[in-house]
């Protein structure tokens, strides 16, 4: 089962000999708390962590093959990320096995069939219930090994390398345009901590933020998190590429700021404004609040946010200092430090 959303699926199907692997570090809890619910043993979750292992940038994985008698999994919204997916089950499903797939019609990529049409080979394509369709497949022959779109990616000086991405990654062939704005904050802000402070690369996507810093300080202990394992991957390859030393690197998969972590000197930040289908600030509120905590005394906030969604009211019931660093007709700049209290997130 690949990339349930709350564990519906994979308990359904807890009868059966069953893997269950996630790009979502949410999963895991989720199947938990609704497993629990409902009287039910919970099974383990992998990501692709997991799966593909510490892959280099440029690699293809090496998998077991010929694994799986079935495989069913969600389409995802990205072409890239689900022809990664068509790709990775043509390489670990049985010869006579067969693959499942499904979603909302309106999440579907316009370009899915296309994707579908080259990739595997259809048997059925069930009626629309629901507003939800249904597509029952068999493995094509082309697999991760000779797909040369696994990885894509940009060259950025500020990182001092180019940067590479797997599939599920947010902006993984261009520089998103928030984060060009805050990127020449970021030597700044790290030229007066002290030797070894902690960074936080919060929502790290590819890791261009944290690298910044570690270009700029090589002296620094920086943590990349992101809820997408293949982000978390994807960082830690582009850190291993850099050539810059990361004996006190560290690579988290998870949903926010990492349990247990802390305190950061500075906590670098491009929030998500939309989950899904849901768009809105709802993310980023969360991520300001666990930022506070994770935060030394003297630690601050940096980061970019979209103008539209008035991030600097929301900062200031969390930080008593809001500074903002930069505006254009899309994003501000903020810097945020002396936090208030806030209610505590209350995570196990």
């Amino acid at each position: 089962m690949v990339d349930d959303s709350f564990g519906a699926l994979a308990l359904g199907l807890a009868d059966f000999e069953l893997t269950v692997i996630a790009d979502s570090a949410v999963l895991g809890d989720a199947l938990a708390l609704n497993a629990h619910a409902n009287k039910l043993t919970a099974p383990g979750v992998d990501s692709w962590r997991d799966e593909l292992g510490p892959v280099s940038a440029g690699e293809s994985p090496e998998l077991a093959e010929d694994r799986f008698d079935a495989v069913v999994l969600k389409v995802p919204r990205q072409l890239d990320y689900l022809e990664f997916l068509l790709r990775w089950v043509n390489q670990v499903l049985r010869p006579d096995g067969w693959l499942l797939t499904g979603g909302m019609i309106k999440h579907l990529p316009d370009q899915a069939a296309r994707v579908y049409q080259r990739l595997v080979m259809t048997d059925a394509v069930l009626p629309a219930r629901k507003k939800a369709r249904l597509v029952l497949c068999r493995a094509g022959t082309e697999t991760l090994a000779d797909w040369q779109g696994l990885w894509k990616g940009y060259p950025e000086p500020a990182a001092g390398t180019s940067l590479q991405a797997l599939p599920a990654v947010f902006a993984r062939e261009r520089l998103d345009i928030g984060t060009r704005e805050l990127l020449p904050f970021i030597p700044d802000s790290v030229a007066t901590v002290t030797e070894g402070a902690g960074v936080l690369d919060l929502g790290c996507g590819n890791g261009i933020l944290g690298l910044s810093a570690l270009a700029a300080r090589p002296d620094l202990a920086v943590t990349w998190a992101d809820i997408s394992s293949q982000a978390v991957l994807s960082a830690r390859a582009n850190v291993k590429a850099s050539g810059l030393d990361d004996s006190a690197c560290h690579f988290v998969h998870t949903d926010g700021v990492p349990v247990g972590t802390g305190p950061f000197r500075i906590i670098l930040l491009n929030p998500p404004f939309h989950e899904g289908g849901v768009v809105g600030d709802h993310i980023a509120l969360r991520l300001f609040a666990e930022a506070a905590e994770a935060l030394a005394p003297d630690g601050e906030l940096l980061m970019v946010g979209n103008r539209h969604l008035g991030y600097h009211r929301s900062l200031h019931s969390v930080f008593a200092d809001v500074q903002q660093l930069h505006a254009t007709p899309k994003f501000v700049v903020f810097r945020a430090s002396c936090p208030q209290a806030v209610q505590p997130r209350g995570r196990s």
